[in-house]
């Protein structure tokens, strides 16, 4: 019988910390429930008391997901303690994960706490953390270069005082695997009580190390991963949900345990935080990259045609990907769609949503024959987009672009309820569109990315327009998509002041620090 790895999803907090990456209620509520559709046994929704959004975030979550454990994190401090406490309550299963550092660099500069105060100050963040539920878990940031000996004494400590759970993160990601998988064996050695609790890995990939560093725990008696969907996370990222779910999963000849996770639903949920976070995933990234299952080499092609496994060490469709990608056209019904929906893992919560995206997809329909999944899955993250803030909504645009003029753009927007029009010229038609709906808004935003992708193959394709708007310190992404690149980075536009505008008050989660 095989151990069961517990998979920790923080997309929705550690992901979150990515400058960017801040999300809305609505849309963490969205992502969670993808995640419980993949059956992810830990979704930690937050951190309560980064801000009363991020609060009214977590506890939403709580109430919106009945099978995955809903946690939210805290710093070892009343107020962060208690906060995360109510914001778990409505929760089927909540738990509470308290963390303080115990590296010598942390201790002394950042904390100005001695080891004796730091053990004190952990013990009682669990204590009170139990207040509010049984299941506690306690990380000790920075573990990957703390005192192993120290690491031991704490976390004895913190499994008398009752966490369940203790989590050894390599928190700014410098750990070796063969060091990191070492750190693992002795403390659950070395820690007296170590039976009565599950050891974590949480790893950072500042070296690209991330995926490689949780394998080396968990072959030294981690049983819990914390990762997120596409790696996403602060810096270079965390450990990436889909890279070591699948690797334990296809090497089974290896690994003495495996995961819950259902499989079939990792590419939807990987195009659904790429759409709402505006994080792009690179053609390339294993397992959910547009090439992960691509062969253009003639050899490849032919070991392929010939039998899969000779170059293919996984099947495409057991991660989501469809075999059967035409499926849908312009004659096709709303039953259909909600089938083909269905069985590409983005079901509509209801009928509102089912007909808004049948009418966008009559829309789309007419100007392409074909209607591929990744177009339906581009289709559905649109949609959740554009349920932003409609302080900004576009009305209409009109480009004018000729060889030897400067080209123009004509936009018509929906201010706060009243349509406004402006003409601009730019040095393009993307620079023209973008002066021209700056000259209504006056954001006084900087532009720091631009980034076109198609969806599928084909003049006819969709495009996702990426943009990147910097304000403040404040960095948000938008996302748009159109069979028309213009009118996919106008909608890219707009979506990203409108989180620029709903934001504006917010603080957000990585001013709060973290593991």
């Amino acid at each position: 019988m095989k151990d069961t790895l517990i998979i920790f999803d923080t997309t929705l907090r550690d992901g979150e910390q990515s400058p960017g990456a801040s999300m809305t209620r609505e849309e963490k509520v969205k992502i969670a429930k993808v995640l419980e559709k993949l059956r992810v046994d830990v979704i930690e929704a937050g951190f309560p008391a980064a801000s009363q959004g991020d609060f009214e975030s977590v506890q939403a979550v709580a109430k919106a997901v009945q099978e995955s454990v809903v946690c939210g994190l805290s710093r070892a401090v009343d107020r962060d303690i208690d906060l995360a406490g109510e914001a778990v309550k409505p929760a089927v299963r909540g738990r509470i994960h308290t963390f303080i550092a115990t590296s010598p660099i942390h201790m002394e500069k950042k904390l100005r706490m001695t080891p004796d105060e730091v053990v004190e100050r952990a013990v009682y963040a669990v204590k009170r953390a139990r207040q509010y539920t049984d299941d506690v878990e306690f990380s000790a940031e920075d573990a990957g270069r703390s005192d192993p000996e120290f690491l031991c004494r704490v976390f004895d400590a913190v499994i008398k005082a009752g966490a369940t759970t203790i989590n050894i993160p390599d928190t700014v990601g410098y750990n070796l695997p063969e060091q990191f998988g070492a750190l693992f064996k002795y403390v659950i050695a070395n820690t007296a009580n170590s039976d009565k609790a599950i050891f974590s890995a949480h790893c950072h990939n500042d070296l690209g190390l991330a995926v490689a560093n949780s394998l080396a725990a968990v072959q030294n008696g981690a049983r819990q991963i914390e990762c997120t969907i596409n790696g996403l996370g602060e810096r270079a990222g965390n450990t990436a949900l889909e890279e070591i779910v699948m690797a334990i999963r296809t090497r089974q000849d290896y690994f003495s345990f495996d995961t819950r996770i259902n499989t079939k639903e990792i590419v939807p949920a990987s195009r659904m935080v790429s759409a709402i976070t505006g994080f792009a995933v690179q053609p390339n990234k294993a397992i959910v990259g547009a090439n992960a299952f691509a062969h253009e080499s003639g050899i490849h092609q032919d070991g392929v045609l010939k039998h899969r496994e000779t170059y293919e060490i996984m099947s495409a469709e057991d991660v989501g990907w469809s075999a059967n990608k035409m499926v849908l056209g312009k004659h096709s019904g709303r039953n259909a769609l909600r089938s083909r929906l269905e069985s590409i893992g983005v079901a509509p919560a209801s009928e509102e949503e089912l007909n808004r995206i049948f009418v966008r997809f009559k829309e789309l329909a007419d100007l392409k024959h074909d209607i591929y999944d990744e177009d339906l899955l581009a289709l559905v993250a649109d949609d959740a987009v554009e349920l932003e803030s409609d302080q900004y909504r576009l009305v209409s645009l009109k480009v004018v672009s000729e060889t030897g003029e400067l080209p123009k753009a004509e936009v018509t927007l929906w201010i706060n309820g009243e349509e406004q029009r402006a003409e601009s010229a730019g040095a393009g038609a993307v620079d023209a569109t973008f002066k021209a709906i700056e000259s209504m808004v006056n954001s006084g935003a900087n532009l720091s990315l631009y980034a076109v992708s198609n969806v599928t193959n084909g003049t006819d394709s969709q495009g996702e327009t990426a943009v990147r708007l910097e304000k403040g310190g404040r960095i948000v992404n938008g996302q748009g998509t159109d069979t028309d690149i213009m009118m996919s980075s106008a909608k890219a536009y707009i979506n990203a002041l409108n989180k620029l505008a709903v934001h504006a008050k917010r603080s957000h989660p990585q001013y709060q620090g973290g593991v």
